[in-house]
């Protein structure tokens, strides 16, 4: 029997050494030192043996079993270290490689529209004003001194919601409820998305966004409109912008205007952008009727304000030279990219 433990032994340290992976090794982990193992079977043979040579024998077997474990250990640690250094060998990385260029978004023609505007009225004192876009009736109208019978109030221009609650058709409801909380004097803008029953064409959505602003306090004339005005169109618009006043009606505003501004392409000469006329149409304005001061908690007598509002594509078509509304909605990335 010791022959058979000699034997065993020569013969798993040469398998170990010459072992070239970790399931190969486990295999000879099993070969000799499993339940069903070589040595192991040496072990269960020894109730042949006399009581003197059983004690030798295991001894003998149980040195070359902790011999094998330690080689087979020590094998485990060199292989481990083999596969560890093939591994950095293949995966390598070149960091002097140029990296994957990364695709950067950029600002919506909307977003970036928006936060010049806030930007430029923001410089000029104004505070943002937000408020809810499911409006209640009488925000989105009574208080706009825009009765029952008014054609804005008919459901084929206005999203009803119930019979007084409404998409808002504009963001004047937020300048109310801002008349109705704070006193004067008050000089705020109201950005926002707004909502009306219109088709889709290359001008019109039924979701777009709108701003209007709100001064009030004393002594505010319509000279003090146009000369805002003046200032936002320069700003925005360039230096060069010209603005004029024509007479129009709103039911919030007492004298009412459209205001125009001078083609920012052409000067004025007349260009496609224009349409030939050299003014281009930017806006609604005029000085807050009395009965929405009233409306809304704030003596007419004692206090003037006037009031503006444009929809934000608007801008963004006239100054980016885009002619289809819907090319603002559609997410065409290759549209976007150019902004």
């Amino acid at each position: 029997m010791k022959e058979q433990i000699k034997i065993i032994k020569e013969n798993s340290k040469k398998e170990i050494e010459i072992c070239k992976d970790e399931k190969e090794l486990n295999e000879i982990r099993v070969k000799y030192l499993g339940k069903k193992g070589e040595l192991t079977a040496v072990l269960r043979g020894m109730g042949a043996l006399s009581p003197e040579e059983r004690p030798i024998i295991g001894s003998l077997v149980n040195e070359v079993r902790d011999e094998l474990e330690g080689l087979i250990s020590e094998k485990e640690n060199e292989l481990k270290k083999q596969e560890l250094l093939k591994r950095l060998e293949i995966e390598n990385i070149d960091i002097t490689e140029p990296s994957k260029k990364i695709a950067l978004g950029s600002l919506h023609p909307i977003t970036q529209i928006i936060d010049e505007v806030e930007e430029i009225f923001l410089g000029m004192g104004y505070k943002i004003a937000d408020g809810p876009e499911v409006e209640k009736a009488i925000y989105n109208f009574d208080k706009l001194n825009t009765p029952p019978d008014h054609p804005a109030r008919d459901i084929q221009d206005t999203f009803y919601i119930t019979d007084d609650i409404v998409l808002r058709s504009q963001t004047s409801p937020v300048q109310a409820r801002v008349m109705e909380n704070e006193k004067p004097p008050i000089k705020i803008i109201c950005p926002g998305a707004v909502y009306r029953s219109d088709s889709v064409d290359a001008t019109h959505s039924p979701v777009f966004h709108q701003i209007e602003g709100l001064v009030v306090d004393k002594n505010i004339s319509m000279t003090d409109l146009k000369g805002t005005l003046e200032m936002f169109a320069k700003k925005c618009l360039g230096e060069n912008t010209k603005i004029r006043f024509r007479p129009h009606h709103f039911p919030f505003t007492e004298p009412s205007a459209e205001a125009d501004v001078s083609c920012f392409v052409c000067g004025g000469k007349g260009c496609k952008v224009c349409k030939g006329e050299g003014w281009i149409e930017l806006l609604g304005c005029g000085m807050v009727h009395p009965n929405v001061l009233k409306n809304c908690g704030i003596d007419p007598d004692v206090y003037s304000g006037f009031a503006f509002g444009f929809g934000v594509e608007r801008i963004a078509m006239a100054k980016f030279g885009i002619e289809d509304m819907r090319l603002l909605f559609e997410n065409d990335v290759r549209f976007l990219k150019q902004f």
